[in-house]
């Protein structure tokens, strides 16, 4: 008969290790105690007073660093800030202030505000009612007398109107003049920007040099001037180059078919005129230096300038117009006395 089995021994040869248990010691607190002062450069033991180092005003922190700094420390009346400073930037806040300090906030910025006129005004330059001229100048007081009329607003403007008054006579006579004859196909707002682009290239362009034998009309400015005043410096060069006369062919005149020359005298403006075209067609004529919309302003101004300096043609058309007006001078009729 078998013995029976018997399960402890069975189990007895089985290796049976059993799982570690974790075990958890209580560690004591470790607590980081920051540093309670700024060590200073010249000694590394902590102030006497602390807790003042730590909350010392802006202005004491200054002093305390002008005192090591050897520099005289500021002045130091009050301690904390004003809340008007600390409020003045923040509109919101002033409007959460009590009343006392929302007026004192007013008459300070009241106080603060600039007073009388800038020393230099950008403003246009104005015609006053007695003919003088606002030219920005310091401490200029307008005159502020209320309208003698009952009912009016504003006074009523003096007479006769000052020069410039109308919006139609704006612009200089040449410059207005000049701008006219530059405009192509109704187009007056290119005009008008290559004629400000041929005052530009006029006032950057360097002091010219005059041509003794070819001069501009007499009281022209020195030279060095021409550059600072761009439209007198293209009225002269205009006017110096304008012919006095035109040449009038009478057909028959001279008998068998033969056309009689009659010089005829020119106007200002007429004379301005032919000189402007004799400019302008002499400037089509030059030589392109580059594409864009400047390249006609730029020939028109570099003609300018050699009409000043007595290098352009257009002398030589002016002085040939003169010739042949004296050759002619006989033709003239002139109506008899009586």
């Amino acid at each position: 008969m078998p013995s029976r089995l018997n399960i402890l021994s069975f189990a007895r040869p089985i290796a049976y290790r059993p799982k570690p248990q974790a075990s958890w010691r209580p560690q004591p607190p470790v607590r980081a105690v920051p540093s309670q002062y700024r060590a200073f450069a010249d000694s590394k033991q902590p102030p006497a007073n602390e807790t003042e180092t730590n909350n010392l005003h802006v202005s004491e922190e200054a002093a305390k660093t002008a005192e090591i700094m050897g520099e005289t420390p500021p002045a130091v009346e009050e301690k904390g800030t004003p809340v008007e400073e600390v409020v003045k930037d923040d509109k919101d806040a002033q409007k959460n202030l009590p009343k006392v300090m929302q007026d004192a906030i007013k008459a300070k910025q009241s106080n603060s505000a600039p007073k009388g006129s800038r020393s230099y005004s950008t403003m246009t330059t104005s015609v006053t009612g007695a003919g003088e001229l606002d030219m920005g100048l310091i401490d200029f007081q307008s005159p502020a007398t209320p309208p003698a009329i009952p009912g009016a607003k504003f006074g009523l403007p003096s007479l006769p109107l000052p020069q410039g008054s109308n919006y139609k006579r704006r612009y200089d006579v040449v410059v207005d003049q000049v701008t006219n004859l530059l405009m192509r196909h109704g187009e007056k707002s290119a005009a008008q920007r290559n004629m400000s682009l041929i005052l530009q290239h006029l006032r950057t362009s360097p002091i010219p040099t005059i041509n003794p034998t070819r001069p501009l009309i007499p009281g022209a400015p020195p030279p060095s001037h021409l550059p600072l005043n761009p439209i007198l410096y293209l009225t002269l060069a205009i006017d110096s180059v304008a012919p006095l006369m035109r040449i009038r062919n009478q057909k028959g005149a001279a008998g068998g078919g033969v056309a009689l020359q009659i010089p005829v005298p020119l106007g200002q403006r007429q004379r301005r005129r032919a000189a402007i075209q004799w400019i302008l067609g002499a400037a089509s004529k030059r030589r392109d230096k580059g594409s864009g919309k400047g390249g006609l302003a730029q020939k028109v101004g570099e003609e300018l300038i050699s009409v000043v300096e007595g290098r352009s043609g257009v002398w030589d058309r002016r002085n040939a117009i003169h010739k042949q007006g004296v050759a002619a001078r006989s033709n003239i009729v002139l109506p008899r006395k009586r």
